[in-house]
């Protein structure tokens, strides 16, 4: 073992920097230029060094096939590492690098009592990646920071099982960080031992959906080394991915989607059905489509339990309309590590589950830059004394602010009346209403029905007197009973009417090219510029949330709901950040299946609310409601 790497530039070494440009270096040691507070790019991307190791995952065998996992990692460095220079590295853990398989989704159509349907819809390809075709060899490289890119556990070149998050999926990455600092084992490809001699020790982890859900995991096992994250698009805990308030809910555009589908579909290491069969048909087991309550088995993959143990800094990104992985998964995360006081800032976006670098690219990477040169070499960016929050409200809107939730947010509740009217005045006696679930309608269809409707509820202010934004997260409460059928869900929808241009989930070329990094054979370090696609629509679900009425009371216990008997229901929305327009009218609608989000129970559940004993509470920032 060798003895822990210094983790900041000493004080001497600092000054020293800031007076010459360089990062002092022993006499003719290649050093790196630091001009503006800004590492400079002096180092040859053509001419880097290539190396790839394979890291031993001490104390887990997921595979049990006794010896210990090993990930791969492919290292991409300045060539003047083998002259002295020392680096640190910017890393990406992926179960992604090879093509995933095709997989079977899950039956989301059940019976009366949740068993599945027959029925097959197949897993999409989320990412595809290969080594190096990214931004951060073209750009970091150049400045003096080496690039590692990690197959995790059970994928590609790795040994192991996928877990969807467990714990064997964590110590991966970890292990890598442990190798850089000389605490765990490294080999060459002939299965000779390797070191990091050439390493500073210091570790930032980068990536986008699973790839950003890693550097939250590990993270929060306090790891030394690992001085900071860029989580984008990422978990912070797998239930609420895969599940909500106790119900069986999928992320956006993989209805059936679960734990074990995704475990298969990462499933690409030699002979992984022979190593990993059991283990997987073992999740599908624990992780019960039937219930959907909370249990060890999902507590293992929840972050939050662990995020005191969080010493890095954190710069969090996320997409405002990203349904695949929803935004309370930034949300509780952000809200854990602003208790903790952990550095941190925020990016919030109106795409969906798509990269920053695709959407504002030139001030991605200065604040990116400044980022890492802050955390990973010590420099003084300036970064930390920027707002901590970026939030863009409307396509191409960006503003800067002091904190996210914007700071002065009240709660304000709504109240449904008679007449479908949504107001801040509470009508107790407002007469009990009826709907009937159904399965074969979709939430933007029954939003869009104009008139009453028997398969939801719909309350609607007044034109609004002036823009209104929340920021935060919506609750909503409901006293309701369920009868005459085996629908457990309670669907709520945050609706803007109001006809409008907004995005719509696409990227749209501009037709300018912009060079952002040094250029190789088969990667120009160029990419084209893009803005968000845009579409007049006449209005848009804001945001939305779900509840198993059987989990009222907790999320990991079922309780029966009698037939007739009148419940109060309260729970989340999606959080959000959202300016309704003065005009528009703002509306809340309440249906029970969400074709394309819950499991589609058997039609007729019929849900009786009691509007004048419900209410909508939303976090207002800015303007009045009528």
């Amino acid at each position: 073992m060798h003895p822990r790497r210094a983790l900041s530039l000493p004080l001497a070494a600092l000054l020293v920097a800031t007076l010459t440009g360089t990062v002092p270096a022993a006499a003719d040691t290649p050093a790196v230029t630091i001009e503006n507070g800004a590492t400079q790019p002096v180092f040859s991307r053509a001419d880097a060094i290539l190396q790839t190791v394979f890291i031993e995952v001490e104390g887990t065998d997921s595979d049990h096939d006794g010896a210990d996992d090993r990930v791969a990692v492919d290292i991409l460095r300045p060539k003047e590492t083998d002259q002295g220079l020392k680096v640190p590295v910017i890393m990406e853990a992926s179960p992604y690098y090879a093509p995933g398989n095709d997989v079977p989704n899950h039956p989301v159509d059940v019976d009366e009592n949740g068993v599945p349907l027959p029925a097959l819809t197949a897993l999409s390809a989320k990412l595809d990646a290969g080594p190096f075709d990214g931004y951060y060899d073209n750009y970091f490289l150049p400045r003096g920071y080496a690039i590692a890119l990690v197959e995790n556990v059970g994928s590609a070149r790795a040994t192991g099982c996928p877990t969807s998050g467990g714990r064997n999926e964590t110590a991966g990455p970890k292990a890598a960080i442990d190798w850089l600092n000389g605490r765990a084992k490294g080999f060459d490809t002939a299965g000779n031992p390797v070191e990091a001699t050439w390493s500073t020790g210091k570790v930032g982890m980068i990536g986008v959906s699973y790839n950003g859900t890693l550097p939250n995991a590990v993270a929060a096992t306090g790891v030394e080394g690992l001085e900071t994250i860029v989580p984008i698009a990422s978990i912070s805990s797998w239930y609420d991915y895969y599940r909500a308030n106790g119900g069986v809910v999928a992320p956006g555009g993989f209805q059936g989607e679960d734990l074990d589908v995704l475990a298969k579909y990462v499933l690409t290491r030699q002979n992984g059905q022979e190593a990993c069969g059991a283990l997987i048909d073992g999740i599908t087991a624990a992780q019960d489509r039937i219930t959907g309550d909370y249990s060890r088995f999902w507590d293992e993959r929840n972050y939050l339990n662990d995020v005191r143990k969080v010493k890095a800094s954190v710069f969090l990104v996320h997409g405002l309309n990203d349904w695949n992985v929803k935004t309370k998964q930034f949300a509780q995360w952000w809200y854990a590590l602003s208790k903790r006081h952990v550095p941190r800032k925020i990016w919030l976006h109106q795409g969906t589950h798509m990269s920053p670098f695709n959407l504002r690219t030139a001030e991605w990477l200065r604040q990116l830059h400044g980022w890492f040169d802050q955390w990973l070499y010590g420099i003084d960016s300036g970064i930390m004394r920027e707002p901590q929050a970026d939030v863009e409200i409307g396509p191409g809107q960006w503003a800067q602010h002091a904190s996210w939730p914007l700071p002065g947010a009240t709660t304000v509740p709504l109240y449904p009346g008679a007449g479908s009217s949504l107001g801040l005045v509470p009508r107790p006696r407002s007469a009990p209403e009826t709907f009937v679930d159904q399965k074969a309608r979709t939430a933007e269809q029954l939003v869009e029905a104009t008139g009453a409707d028997p398969n939801r509820l719909a309350y609607t202010t007044g034109p609004l007197p002036a823009d209104v934004r929340i920021s935060g997260t919506p609750t909503v409460s409901v006293r309701a009973s369920f009868k005459d059928g085996s629908s457990p869900y309670l669907t709520a929808l945050l609706v803007d009417y109001g006809t409008d241009v907004r995005a719509n989930g696409t990227l749209v070329s501009t037709g300018q090219s912009y060079c952002y990094g040094q250029g190789v054979p088969g990667d120009t370090g160029c990419t084209t510029l893009r803005t968000l696609g845009t579409a007049t629509t006449p209005y848009k679900i804001v945001t939305r949330g779900w509840l198993d009425v059987r989990n009222r009371h907790r999320i990991d216990r079922s309780e029966p709901v009698r037939a007739g008997k009148d419940y109060s229901f309260t729970w989340d929305f999606q959080p959000t950040d959202y300016l309704f327009k003065k005009g528009h009218r703002l509306g809340l609608v309440i249906i029970s299946t969400d074709y394309d989000y819950t499991l589609r129970y058997p039609p007729g559940t019929k849900i009786t609310v009691s509007p004048g004993k419900s209410s909508l509470r939303l976090p207002v920032v800015l303007g009045r409601l009528p």
